[in-house]
């Protein structure tokens, strides 16, 4: 114990990410910021009041910030912040239509948390996320271990429920992986997805694995066309908070996140969607993982498109 966590933004996202990360019961504090004036105190008196019945101890604080930093000293000490800030998608846009607007946001947030927590791990989920993870390393000039993205263990989930769904076995049964970008190019890796152990290319036929790969990519999407307001946070809190739990118990655990490539597959230069061991100083390791000749063409043509839009967001 004795582990701080900043939650920024306490929107859906953010506050179920939050109230997962108190329900660990894991770290002693767990901090959540917004603009919005009361919000983050109303739902960390809500969080704290659920204390006795899920039987945590984790405190909440809920705290208002100001458009010039005001209430960040709160952060101060935190050993991981979550960046939730910005806005969701909308039915109709893509990951992109959102970066000049959530570029703004991030820098000022990765901005505020140098000042007042320069020791912590920085996990970024805003959306356009490749590109607002190398935007957050390039405001708060930590070392590019320190920061990292959510998208990864996101998309993999996704890929697994949906093999799962389409042969009816339990979701445990089913490992899968995607990498690459979160958007258009993302990479699933079916070389290294299995049900029961066997390859799933041995349970199920090519073209409806490609259907499920299309289903994954676009699994955003599909949520925000159904809720018509705010896209996905179910899941991806899930993820973030595993995330966080692994740098806060600095676990080793290898899971597929955005991490500072720099020579790995051949790669250099570039936050990318690949499998990294992740612990207290974040990435401890970017992992190579074996990929076919297919799959490492992909992930290369990913890494080019990512580049090209993170050079983008550096005059951001």
């Amino acid at each position: 114990m004795g582990k701080k966590v900043t939650v920024v933004g306490a929107g859906f996202y953010g506050s179920t990410t939050a109230q997962r990360l108190a329900e660990y019961d894991v770290f002693d504090t767990v901090v959540i910021t917004d603009i919005v004036e009361g919000k983050p105190a109303g739902l960390a008196l809500d969080l704290n009041q659920s204390r006795a019945i899920e039987g945590f101890e984790t405190k909440v604080v809920g705290v208002t910030t100001g458009p010039n930093g005001e209430g960040y000293e709160a952060i101060e000490g935190s050993d991981v912040v979550v960046i939730t800030a910005g806005l969701p998608r909308k039915p109709g846009m893509s990951r992109m239509d959102l970066l000049e607007t959530n570029a703004k946001i991030v820098r000022q947030v990765s901005e505020n948390v140098a000042k007042y927590a320069p020791s912590a791990v920085v996990i970024v989920v805003s959306n356009p996320l490749d590109e607002m993870t190398a935007l957050a390393q390039l405001a708060n000039q930590f070392p590019k271990n320190r920061v990292l993205g959510q998208a990864g263990m996101l998309d993999t989930a996704r890929f697994t429920n949906f093999v799962a769904e389409a042969l009816q076995v339990p979701v445990k049964s089913v490992k899968t992986l995607t990498l690459g970008s979160h958007g258009d190019t993302m990479v699933p890796v079916p070389s290294k997805s299995s049900v029961n152990g066997r390859p799933l290319r041995e349970v199920m036929p090519a073209e409806q694995i490609e259907e499920l790969v299309v289903k994954t990519r676009n699994g955003g999407a599909e949520v925000v066309a159904l809720l018509k307001t705010g896209s996905a946070y179910y899941a991806p809190s899930a993820a973030a908070a595993r995330m966080t739990k692994a740098v806060a118990e600095d676990s080793g655990e290898v899971m597929p996140v955005c991490a500072w490539v720099d020579g790995e597959f051949g790669i250099s230069g570039v936050y990318l969607g690949v499998e990294a061991e992740i612990g207290a100083e974040g990435i401890k390791k970017v992992v190579e993982t074996d990929l076919d000749a297919d799959e490492l063409a992909s992930l290369k043509e990913a890494a080019e498109a990512v580049r090209a839009k993170q050079a983008d967001v550096a005059n951001m």
